[in-house]
């Protein structure tokens, strides 16, 4: 069952109906100001930071579902409905909402009276922008009261959602004119402030949420509203909102477009007042000034398109399917660039209020938006790495404002330091920038702790290889990539952490997956040591990985697929001997990605072994048999019922690596088939039971274990994004970058027919027309560049060329 439906030559997911199985939303923004909005005008904005600078306030999993939000009510004749149909939950005549590339627009009517809400956040500016029309469609002329209202939150929204002995009375606000301005702790330690504003005389307003709501009333029908009539209250240590009254009377036919803006801006800390207890307004006015007109706003509104048409237009492909056109040229790169903005931070399924950006999340997360932004990629590996220990280890988590390292969970996730030299491998394949090697990068973010970022990544690949176990594979630590497969912690009572609790860090427990990490990440590094003139390390690091490499051999092969691990007894995890869970995905994936096997014949083994006990018909899961009974030993990974999440949960975030790992083994049919399962595009039909968005890739689907079999969760931010980018352009398409250019390499089903492919790379463009005859998954016959045959399949790269003509013909 479908909600609504793709329109790819708008690049928008159309929804049909106000009533979805879940919010269904959207992010606006692209650099500091961000906003959440669902498919019922739901959600929240924030500056920079989800936690430290929430704008608006939001409840989360409140009944109803989706409070708060930027809520527009009509009073039309005593109906009052709203664009979006929520708060109000009045069943509009229509409805529509659009999805579009960092904007939304809802369209719909009630009795001969059209809306339409357009809502966006320019490229920039620190705001969001609301440009509302209402038209009348009847022959008799309409009398309307029209209302805004947004909720304001008090900066920190854990101590928002908290400390109400505190927060229920330091609400301060100001008002001027058609502005409402939130000044909460203004007079102390901050110096930033928000507004929402409308480019219209307003009637009345309401600055307090009871006296615009009612006392003990909700939100769906506020007093205001019901009467007609905002109080022009001033709200005083209680809730703070901004609600605007505009009476308006339209004739038959005609229209009226009002702009609303919700805006954040800071003043010197020496320059904050323009009056005693007056806020400085100076950049609040020059930011309303840029955009109170709908002509204007909608300039601002076409810039933001065309900002998303020439970013998306570095990687295009033409193909004779639909679902990988879609997702390629539009919803997975568009997920991308939202899992760089907030890593894990802000979603309907993340609060915004711990975690802040991953380390290792922020590193995969580069994979998929290197290609878009690759200078600002650069920013972000120089943010990561000075979170970094001096022993190599790092923060798992810091908060976007600060850049400093979170201390919820410290360290001590051993995967890691390694995830760093697969960013910087990423990055220097993509832009031939070694320059950013040298830059002096300081350790836990310590001034005079400066050294270059090469020794961050030798310090990454020491730690590993330094930390080994009995069996000489790497020490887990606290966990590897799977969180929940906490080895050294053993969690026994409520509430304690599953990472934290107990040692934490042993010398016993060891992992598998990061032994294959180390090797793929090992031959990057020792590939970047050969360029930079360390060739004495690059000989150290080829050792260590072919030590790896064997080790995984003798310790790490269970006969028909790769072990997940050794606890802290140096028992088998992901055995054949285990009770439950006996074979897990990631090392099959990862190990086949490094290639551990392929010439012993294992590789296919193991990927054989995936599809016998994990696959199927939504995706492979994560392990089985699924653990029925909780074990100590393992930690949160059993803590789940059968089928959720890491307990034999279809997670997506690795479903890409099975899909690589068959490229590899040049099996075109079952790697296709794989990402096919978990597409988005390709599962529309099922949103009914999938219910998540179904234009955008989620963290898991529930597994055949699970009651709700099929049902994804944790939608938006997620590595999936990157992972199934890097599978379908790299692996699946082919088109590789390499440090030396780009190399063409595709791994097609038999039948999928022939494709063109428009690639952005080092200040050029490519463009790659690859013929691929039915019953050929994978080889290259012959490659011409602009005409000329050359050897292999890596295109030259010739300085100062800004067009490339492909030719490539599989066989």
């Amino acid at each position: 069952m479908k909600f609504g439906h793709f329109d790819d030559k708008a690049k928008e997911y159309v929804i049909t109906t106000p009533h979805t199985p879940q919010p269904w939303i959207n992010y606006l923004g692209s650099n500091d100001f961000f906003s959440l909005i669902s498919n019922t005008c739901g959600g929240y904005s924030f500056y920079k930071d989800a936690k430290l600078l929430r704008i608006t306030r939001y409840r989360y999993n409140n009944i109803p579902v989706d409070s708060n939000g930027k809520y527009y009510y009509i009073n039309d004749d005593g109906v009052i409905w709203n664009p979006g149909t929520m708060p109000s939950g009045t069943e509009t005549d229509t409805y529509e909402c659009r999805h579009g590339l960092g904007y939304s627009r809802f369209h719909s009517t009630k009795n001969n009276l059209e809306a339409d809400l357009l809502a966006f956040v320019p490229v920039d500016a620190a705001c969001e922008i609301n440009c509302l029309t209402l038209k009348n469609n009847s022959d008799v002329e309409k009398n309307i009261s029209l209302f805004s209202y947004v909720e304001f939150c008090l900066w920190n929204a854990v101590d928002d959602s908290t400390n109400f002995q505190r927060n229920l009375s330091i609400g301060e606000v100001e008002v001027h004119g058609s502005t409402i301005y939130h000044k909460t702790e203004y007079r102390e330690r901050r110096r930033h402030y928000s507004f929402f504003t409308v480019n219209a005389p307003v009637q009345n307003f309401d600055t307090s949420r009871d006296e615009f709501l009612g006392s003990g009333n909700g939100n769906a029908f506020p007093d205001a509203v019901r009467k007609k009539k905002c109080s022009n209250s001033i709200a005083s240590g209680w809730y703070p909102i901004a609600a605007h009254q505009i009476d308006l009377t339209l004739a038959p036919g005609e229209e009226k477009t009002f702009v609303f803006m919700l805006g954040y801006c800071e003043n010197p800390a020496d320059n904050k007042w323009e009056a005693p207890n007056v806020i400085r307004k100076a950049p609040a006015k020059a930011l309303i000034e840029r955009f109170d007109t709908a002509e204007k706003a909608m300039a601002a509104f076409a810039e933001l398109k065309t900002y998303w048409e020439t970013l998306l237009a570095r990687f295009e492909v033409t193909s004779s399917n639909e679902h990988v056109d879609r997702m390629a040229n539009i919803w997975n790169q568009y997920q991308c660039m939202v899992t760089f903005n907030m890593s894990r931070s802000a979603s309907y399924y993340e609060s915004g209020t711990g975690r802040g950006m991953g380390f290792r999340d922020s590193c995969q997360d580069l994979l998929g938006f290197v290609h878009l932004i690759p200078e600002r990629a650069r920013e972000r590996i120089i943010d990561i790495a000075s979170t970094q220990f001096p022993d190599g280890s790092a923060y798992h988590q810091y908060q976007p404002l600060t850049k400093q390292g979170n201390l919820d969970v410290g360290s001590g996730f051993n995967d890691d330091p390694l995830w760093l030299i697969a960013a910087v491998s990423a990055y220097l394949k993509e832009t031939g920038d070694y320059g950013i090697l040298d830059e002096p990068v300081p350790f836990d973010c310590k001034k005079g702790s400066e050294v270059p970022l090469f020794e961050h990544l030798n310090k990454s690949f020491h730690y590993t290889a330094t930390h080994l176990g009995p069996h000489k594979l790497p020490l887990i630590g606290r966990a590897d990539w799977n969180d929940c497969l906490n080895l050294n912690c053993f969690s026994s009572e409520p509430g304690e952490s599953f990472q934290t609790t107990g040692p934490s860090e042993g010398p016993v427990a060891e992992s598998v997956f990061i032994a294959a990490m180390f090797v793929k990440y090992g031959k990057e590094f020792k590939e970047i040591c050969l360029r930079t003139g360390h060739k004495d390390l690059a000989k150290e690091a080829e050792s260590a990985v072919a030590d790896m490499y064997q080790a995984v051999l003798d310790a790490g092969w269970d006969g028909e697929w790769f072990l997940r691990a050794y606890d802290s007894q140096s028992a088998k995890v992901g055995s054949k001997e285990c009770e439950e869970g006996k074979i897990y995905i990631e090392p099959q994936g990862f190990c086949v990605m490094a290639e551990i096997g392929k010439e012993e014949g294992l590789a296919e083994k193991a990927l054989d072994s995936v599809h016998k006990y994990l696959e199927t018909k939504y995706g492979i899961m994560i392990l089985q048999p699924a653990y029925t009974r909780y074990h100590l030993e393992l930690g949160e990974i059993s803590s789940y019922p059968p089928g959720y999440k890491e307990n034999a949960g279809i997670f997506c975030h690795n479903n890409p690596w099975i899909s690589i790992a068959e490229a590899v083994l040049g099996r075109g049919d079952l790697a296709f088939d794989v990402y096919r399962k978990i597409c988005p595009s390709y599962i529309e039909e099922i949103s009914d039971v999938h219910r998540t968005e179904p234009y955008i890739y989620s963290q898991m689907i529930a597994g055949a274990d699970a009651a709700r079999f099929g049902e994804a969760k944790n939608s938006w931010l997620t590595g999936t994004a990157a992972w199934t980018f890097v599978n379908l352009s790299q692996a699946l398409l082919g088109i590789q970058p390499e440090y030396d250019g780009l190399v063409v390499n595709p791994c097609l089903p038999k039948a999928f027919g022939d494709l063109q492919i428009k690639r952005r790379y080092r200040d050029a463009e490519y463009y790659i027309d690859i013929r691929k005859p039915d019953g050929v998954e994978k080889g290259v016959e012959w490659m011409e560049v602009d005409g000329e045959k050359i050897a292999g399949n890596q295109i030259p790269l010739i300085p100062g060329k800004k067009e490339y003509h492909v030719t490539v013909q599989m066989g």
